[in-house]
């Protein structure tokens, strides 16, 4: 079965609208692939490029509303017009187009789409049972050759709960944190779709997990091999970057002088997409000190750390992170469930800002994914009431536009300029407060989701007749 309108009406409108790949597919990277070189030709790393195609919008100006613009702007008295999928104009008095769709967004609030950095949605679906626990290869501490994609299950009912209820409209779908090198991440637009190629966000680059601290050392250490240490995980982490290094100094030579290809290795693929810069790495971590750790070793081979996962500890780094221009993903309140996870404040986030570094929220849960407004609305009552002045609109950066810079999307969406991805929400109210809702959420411009529409309310069959769901008075 599935959901309503994620598989009854949801997938009839995907069997009409969802994109085919396109003919001019280019040839794939030797990051990926292995073809012959051929001169003239360009190399693509992704053997496997997105099919996404929009849903169809119509011209919509929501008018004399209140508009956070994702990269620290407000604008009372506002309106905003998108058309064709892209935003075209925001300001205090933007003319409408003839027969455009006008929405009165008077006491509401429009922002850019919720990005969240860190799910697990799809691969770690609903109903949570073991035969759908498809998001961690704990079979080694280096996995670096499998790919989130190829456990994404598209009915997740996860996905329509958080474009309704969170106003998510992309995320980036990772494998666990048992490895050292988990595999790579996928970002991917919140819409239905019948596969998860039909989901996946174009042009944004793959993210490699990694994850150091606890959990490596002790899914390994307790099989009695290595690493059972901390200096075991960051010995195994630079004896795989010495292979991939290695790895890729071959590939460059055949790819420059020709002669036969080497050997192909999927999980060296991964690491030499990293190496040159195509793909970001996305790392779990908590403590301060192994960030530092895990900085320095990124230098001495040569990559760069995008976004530190978790960081329970950001806030002692904060300058280290804003040197290495590397963002951390932090929950506003979540700690002591473990060790490396006790020494948290709420003051994280508002540190973070305060000191110029790149901070967001994040999820890690499936149920937390719903509520990102309000956690960051924790964060920040917690940073004002240390003495920090940050406006409500500065706040929206850590759920959008800097979550898209550590994705490398922040030039097609995270905030409303002209030319970006409609990607928006028109909130009830404060987002800030417990008492907002996502009236209606937008994405490339098509209506998603409608509180007051009955046919655009996700229902998964899992819920039906459960109390909240429509089916129940």
């Amino acid at each position: 079965m599935g959901m309503r309108i994620g598989l009854a009406s949801g997938l009839a409108i995907a069997l009409g609208l969802a994109g085919c790949a396109t003919s001019d597919a280019k040839p794939q990277s030797s990051a990926n692939a292995a073809p012959p070189k051929q001169p003239g030709k360009t190399y693509n790393h992704d053997p496997y490029p997105s099919t996404y195609k929009p849903y169809p919008g119509v011209p919509t100006l929501v008018t004399n509303v209140t508009i956070f613009d994702g990269e620290g702007g407000k604008i009372d008295r506002g309106q905003i017009l998108f058309a064709d999928g892209k935003i075209v104009a925001i300001g205090a008095s933007v003319q409408a187009p003839a027969g455009a769709t006008v929405i009165d967004g008077a006491g509401k609030v429009v922002t850019p789409g919720i990005i969240d950095i860190h799910s697990h949605l799809g691969d770690y679906p609903s109903p949570g049972v073991q035969a759908n626990s498809d998001g961690n290869e704990a079979t080694g501490p280096v996995t670096a050759d499998v790919w989130a994609e190829h456990s994404v299950w598209p009915q997740d009912p996860g996905f329509s709960r958080a474009l309704a209820n969170g106003g998510v409209t992309t995320l980036q779908v990772l494998p666990g944190s048992a490895n050292l090198f988990g595999g790579r991440s996928v970002v991917l637009k919140n819409v239905y779709a019948r596969t998860v190629q039909g989901m996946k966000f174009p042009g944004a680059p793959y993210g490699l997990k990694m994850a150091c601290g606890e959990n490596p050392k002790r899914v390994y250490g307790s099989k009695g091999r290595q690493p059972s240490t901390r200096m075991g995980n960051i010995a195994v982490d630079r004896a795989t970057w010495a292979r991939a290094a290695e790895y890729k100094r071959r590939w460059d030579k055949y790819e420059k002088d020709g002669g036969d290809p080497p050997s192909r290795d999927i999980a060296m693929d991964t690491l030499r997409g990293v190496l040159a810069g195509e793909i970001l790495v996305q790392n779990h971590c908590y403590r301060a000190d192994e960030m530092g750790i895990v900085l320095d070793m990124a230098k001495e081979f040569g990559y760069h750390v995008s976004a530190f996962h978790h960081g329970v500890e950001a806030y002692k780094i904060a300058d280290l992170l804003k040197a290495n221009d590397t963002c951390a993903a932090v929950w506003a309140d979540w700690w002591g469930f473990k060790m490396e996870s006790y020494d948290a404040i709420s003051e994280n986030l508002p540190i973070l800002q305060n000191s110029g570094a790149c901070a967001m929220i994040h999820s890690d849960d499936a149920n937390g994914i719903q509520r990102l407004n309000q956690e960051v609305a924790k964060a920040l009552a917690a940073g004002r009431r240390a003495g920090f002045t940050i406006s409500d609109a500065t706040a929206w950066t850590w759920l959008t536009y800097n979550p898209a810079k550590a994705l490398g999307i922040a030039d097609k969406t995270g905030s409303l300029k002209p030319g970006k991805m409609a990607d928006v929400v028109l909130w009830n109210g404060n987002p800030f407060s417990v008492y907002a809702r996502p009236e209606k959420v937008w994405i490339d411009g098509a209506l998603l989701y409608d509180m007051n529409n009955p046919r655009l309310r996700p229902v998964s069959d899992f819920e039906l007749g459960q109390p909240g769901s429509g089916d129940v008075k």
